[in-house]
């Protein structure tokens, strides 16, 4: 198996795509607002990828946070709200907060199931740091390292129990990075002491399935490299520190943080301690590249995919899904207006 998730050009799969699914037998696979057009396409499509892979619990990812990370949207998806939403809400009642964190994000993963994706790239467990970036912002369950953590706990939770695996990011922290790692690498120059605040979220959370590494250098753990390509920050502070054992991918490597090909990328990230490489933009060339120059996927990175993969089932009939989300919506809304 090929440690690569892939993103596609498009809403259906290439001749090229095909082949190259057939041949290298990619890891997984992550969806974008152009690999979507409506219900039946995008179930279609996923059919089509766990076809090729011979894998009925192939990982399909997607972004779909909430607020304005959303990859599925109207007219024939619901909008969803974003986490800060939920942490005004545990300002008033943390019980109420946490119920209605559970029962929302079950429902919006009820939406990936009935699609056949099993991934989905939450929950941001940064920090967000006054005067920071704001790449962050309100996706973030606010600005408390406690409450995040017992928010996004409930947040896994609730993917959990509809059968979809959640991914901590941007581990180990991008909250105090002023600038956005797709435009440009950031770096921080804070001390191991407010840089350990920034962790508790992670080690809260260290049992999560899966995780998302941060494209910033940390100076106090290794000025030379970025969190994605520091064996350092990987071993130490990451498997370590953080005690995270789950299935570590790298955030994208088409992003600006990284400089040189994507392919050496790949390779430098997988060294670094990387399980996955995330490539999500469906370039042919680049997938080519990564086919024919990384080893294949260790053994650990084998065991990681099998336990985070556990939580997938087979989904439930569309009408049990519908109603199931009709019960969680109807309850979330009655926990968030506080009856």
């Amino acid at each position: 198996m090929l440690p690569a998730i892939f993103g596609l050009a498009g809403p259906v799969l290439s001749a090229e795509e095909e082949d190259l699914i057939r041949r290298t037998d990619p890891l997984g696979f992550i969806l974008f607002a152009r690999n979507i057009d409506h219900p039946e396409q995008v179930k279609a499509l996923t059919d089509a990828l766990k076809a090729l892979t011979g894998r009925d619990n192939t990982p399909i990812l997607i972004d779909q946070e909430g607020g304005r990370v959303a990859r599925l949207g109207p007219p024939h998806w619901r909008v969803w709200p974003p986490a800060l939403d939920f942490a005004r809400v545990y300002a008033q009642s943390p019980d109420r907060a946490k119920a209605a964190v559970l029962c929302n994000y079950q429902a919006l993963a009820l939406d990936l199931v009935a699609l056949g994706i099993s991934v989905n790239c939450a929950p941001v467990l940064d920090v967000p740091e006054v005067g920071a970036h704001d790449i962050i912002g309100d996706r973030a369950f606010g600005a408390e390292p406690a409450v995040i953590a017992e928010l996004g706990g409930a947040l896994l939770e609730g993917f959990a129990l509809a059968g979809v695996v959640g991914v901590i990011k941007h581990i180990p922290g991008h909250g105090r990075a002023l600038a956005d790692s797709h435009e440009a690498l950031p770096r921080v120059t804070a001390s191991i002491e407010a840089l350990n605040r920034d962790l508790k979220p992670f080690k809260a959370l260290a049992h999560a399935p899966m995780a998302m590494t941060a494209h910033i250098v940390y100076d106090a753990w290794d000025e030379q490299r970025c969190a994605t390509l520091s064996p350092r920050v990987i071993r130490d502070v990451i498997r370590e520190e953080i005690g995270f054992d789950g299935l570590l991918m790298t955030d994208d490597l088409d992003m600006k943080a990284l400089e040189g090909p994507v392919p050496l990328s790949g390779r430098q990230s997988l060294a670094a301690g990387c399980d996955v490489v995330l490539n999500c933009w469906g370039r042919m060339a680049d997938m080519r590249g990564l086919a024919e120059q990384l080893p294949p996927a260790t053994s650990a990175c084998l065991r990681r995919l099998s336990e985070a993969m556990a939580i997938w089932r087979a989904p439930p009939p569309t009408a049990e899904i519908v109603e199931q989300q009709i019960d969680l919506l109807a309850e979330r809304d009655r926990l968030l207006q506080g009856n």
